[in-house]
């Protein structure tokens, strides 16, 4: 799968304007105008980053990426290339379907400020006003080495929640909290996401809400939340409000049946760094949603129905005629949600379940098995990036966004 670069060169730039034409319904003759500069990228950077990114599939890093740059409201660049399924030939196509696991936080984000826009909850409401069982949550904290708790002082809320600034964990850190979490393997339990959102009310939180960044389950609560205020399942909101209008088809909780061929292998490295199966394919059931419903993973989808998520968030709530948020909500989004005095690092706020970089608005989150996107307003840009990859070793995805932000013509 070697290519030469001037291979490499004509094939990007003709498949800029095979898909600028597709998109756009544009006519062969507008289409011909199309240069590296019309669409703001210059071409030589873009052919560097290719060549990096083909790379990481020849070395067998990777089993095969997808990635698409969406510039001024036109796909500009879409690169398959690899295999989705190594033990059965599969190529890298369009409609391969993906485990996005934290890139469903986002799309959990957009349902609860859906109910935001409906006026039935506001960012500083407290949890317990939604779920009663959080109001009698403690703060663990350790007194002479001994294990104690102490009542919170700012009742946690949901801003908390979409901040990873609520106290809850993952478990996957050295605290006592976090051993607790780890014990109880929320995430694999026969409940819903009630049962869980409950029991994680029992458990001491690991610092007082508002004062920390710790990444853990808090946006499944939001997604209990929007579950309570809507009287919908996760998967039935999420399909009415925003997929549906979205025409995003191929998003959901499960896997149907008459989909499987179309699903991506998982893989992980070995001790070498080479590309093995995932012991867990971490699939999710076919044909029916499963019992336990994550607001912050547990999706697969398509690139291109992210695509028309992005896409919606950078037009400001609406796409092609569908209001899904109000611009105020969908800026809510999009901007720095972090309470006062909390900091994640250096020129990074967070967004409602997305970083955010403070001096352009770009937005951004990724998932478990190496998918990322980028939504930057700054220069009307969307860069989604896809393959299948656990534990990764090789950040694929930021090379290939850096050299884009590099490539960009002022």
């Amino acid at each position: 799968m070697k290519n030469n670069l001037k291979a490499l060169l004509f094939g990007i730039g003709f498949l800029a304007l095979i898909s600028s034409c597709k998109t756009n319904t544009a006519t062969l003759s507008n289409a011909k105008s199309i240069t590296p500069q019309s669409i703001g990228i210059s071409l030589d950077s873009l052919a560097v980053a290719t060549e990096r990114l083909h790379k990481h599939v020849d070395d067998g890093k990777l089993p095969g990426t997808f990635v698409r740059i969406i510039k001024d409201g036109k796909v500009v660049y879409n690169d398959e290339y690899g295999l989705v399924d190594i033990a059965n030939d599969k190529p890298t196509q369009e409609n391969s379907l993906y485990r996005i696991f934290s890139m469903t936080k986002p799309i959990t984000a957009v349902a609860l400020m859906t109910l935001y826009d409906q006026g039935k909850l506001d960012l500083d409401d407290k949890v317990s006003k939604f779920i009663p069982e959080f109001s009698q949550t403690t703060v663990y904290k350790e007194v002479d080495g001994i294990h104690s708790t102490e009542p919170q002082e700012n009742e946690m809320t949901i801003r908390h929640l979409l901040t990873h600034t609520s106290g809850i964990p993952y478990g996957w850190e050295e605290s006592y909290t976090d051993s607790v979490y780890a014990v109880r393997q929320h995430m694999t339990q026969d409940w819903t996401i009630g049962d869980m959102s409950k029991d994680l009310s029992t458990i001491p939180l690991k610092y007082q809400p508002g004062t920390k960044y710790n990444y853990g389950l808090g946006i499944d609560v939001a997604g209990y939340i929007v579950e309570v205020v809507s009287g919908k399942t996760l998967d039935a909101y999420f399909k009415s409000v925003i997929f549906d209008p979205l025409r995003m088809d191929d998003t959901a909780f499960y896997l149907p049946k008459e989909k499987e061929d179309r699903m991506a292998a998982l893989y992980t490295h070995d001790d070498n760094g080479q590309l093995i199966l995932n012991d867990n394919q971490l699939t999710p059931g076919i044909n029916s949603p499963p019992k336990l419903l994550l607001g912050g993973a547990g999706l697969i989808s398509t690139l291109t129905d992210y695509e028309m998520f992005c896409r919606m968030l950078l037009n400001k709530g609406e796409l092609n005629g569908k209001r899904i948020l109000s611009e105020k909500a969908a800026q809510m989004i999009m901007s720095d949600q972090f309470p006062t005095g909390v900091q994640f690092m250096p020129g990074q706020g967070h967004g409602l379940s997305g970083m955010v970089k403070l001096s352009s608005g770009e937005y951004a989150w990724g998932g478990a098995a190496s998918t990322n996107f980028w939504i930057d307003p700054t220069n009307d840009l969307i860069v989604i990036c896809y393959t299948q990859l656990m534990m990764a070793q090789t950040d694929y995805a930021t090379e290939f966004k850096t050299t884009i932000d590099r490539s960009l013509i002022d």
